[in-house]
């Protein structure tokens, strides 16, 4: 009887210090500096809008607006630091050949149309600039502007090289990277703590693992944002007819668990940025009027694809991606954004 008493009474005194740890992490954990706030990123300068990664879809994004520009990095031959998605050249530029078979010269160019990787049947054409940028040219070129370096293969020159940029250019609080591996992130950290980094796939999976186990109050993190996809954005990719009853519960059951309110306020209070990538189709809180959106409760993402992707506000520690670069909005803001039309006709 003393036992369970002793059980009870242990698990109970256990839940009430989670549960009020959770709600004021500041009792435990002093709050990480925020040295900005971006709540509008153009995902590879607006994907949907200009071609991927290069000057002209940074600076659309730029001037309309965007808080944080994303892009990707890989080293080539002659260890230049450039700004690419793909490893390989095949979809960018029909030639198939891996940039870092070749030196930076002789990068060949974008094709005039691309396929909006992240939509189903869509593409986008580009204009004149078709070529590749240097990360040094983007740094210099927005030397105010956030920007998200996801260092696309594990390679310790390109982490050292994409170090030396943002520390030659001032940016380490302007700078936040990593990837979706955890050797990567781990990496970049080791090169430079004074860089944010983001949440590995293996910390993710962690992290939600300690929220539901009401530990997640009491444990450090290092990490300053948590990127995350929703993983309803599979309908996106695939065509929700097509996927079998497992894929579909799996989907709905990964979206249940990870885009929980809670879990997203305690990050926020702990300093924390949280960006999510949005579902397919509009959420209730959005009205869709052809190429024009009404935007409600928060800041919206949009891929660039005509009618734009959204989900109502996740809590005060929701802030989106935005794949297309149209203008800002503020939460509780309603507004109407004129969109350009893609290739897609939507």
């Amino acid at each position: 009887m003393c036992a369970t008493v002793y059980v009870l009474s242990t698990l109970g005194g256990y839940v009430l210090a989670s549960a009020l740890l959770l709600k004021c992490p500041s009792l435990l954990h002093r709050r990480k500096r925020e040295a900005f706030r971006s709540r509008h990123i153009s995902h590879r300068g607006g994907a949907g809008e200009n071609l991927e990664n290069t000057m002209t879809a940074f600076r659309h994004a730029v001037d309309l607006g965007t808080d944080m520009l994303e892009l990707d990095c890989h080293l080539t031959r002659d260890k230049q630091v450039v700004v690419s998605h793909d490893s390989n050249l095949k979809r960018l530029t029909g030639v198939c050949t891996n940039i870092s078979d070749l030196p930076y010269a002789e990068l060949p160019s974008y094709l005039c149309k691309l396929d909006v990787s992240f939509q189903r049947e869509c593409c986008c054409e580009g204009g004149e600039d078709k070529r590749f940028p240097l990360l040094q040219d983007v740094f210099q070129a927005f030397p105010t502007t956030p920007i998200n370096v996801d260092i696309k293969v594990n390679d310790d020159a390109l982490i050292r090289k994409v170090s030396e940029l943002v520390t030659k250019f001032d940016r380490e609080d302007l700078t936040v990277w990593g990837n979706a591996s955890n050797q990567i992130v781990q990496k970049c950290y080791k090169e430079n703590p004074r860089i944010p980094i983001l949440f590995s796939l293996k910390r993710v999976l962690l992290l939600v693992g300690l929220f539901y186990t009401g530990l997640l109050p009491f444990v450090p993190l290092k990490e300053q944002f948590l990127e995350i996809p929703m993983p309803s954005i599979i309908t996106k990719l695939k065509d929700p007819r097509r996927m079998s009853r497992s894929q579909r519960f799996i989907t709905w059951l990964a979206d249940t668990l990870l885009m929980r309110k809670a879990l997203f306020d305690h990050l926020t209070a702990r300093g924390i940025q949280v960006r999510a990538t949005p579902v397919s189709g509009p959420a209730p809180s959005c009205e869709v009027t052809g190429c024009t959106t009404r935007r409600r409760n928060g800041a919206v993402d949009s891929r660039g694809t005509g009618t734009e992707q959204h989900h109502s506000c996740i809590g005060g520690g929701g802030d989106w991606h935005r794949y297309g670069s149209t203008g800002c909005v503020g939460r509780g803001a309603l507004t109407r954004v004129p969109l350009r039309r893609c290739m897609c006709g939507c």
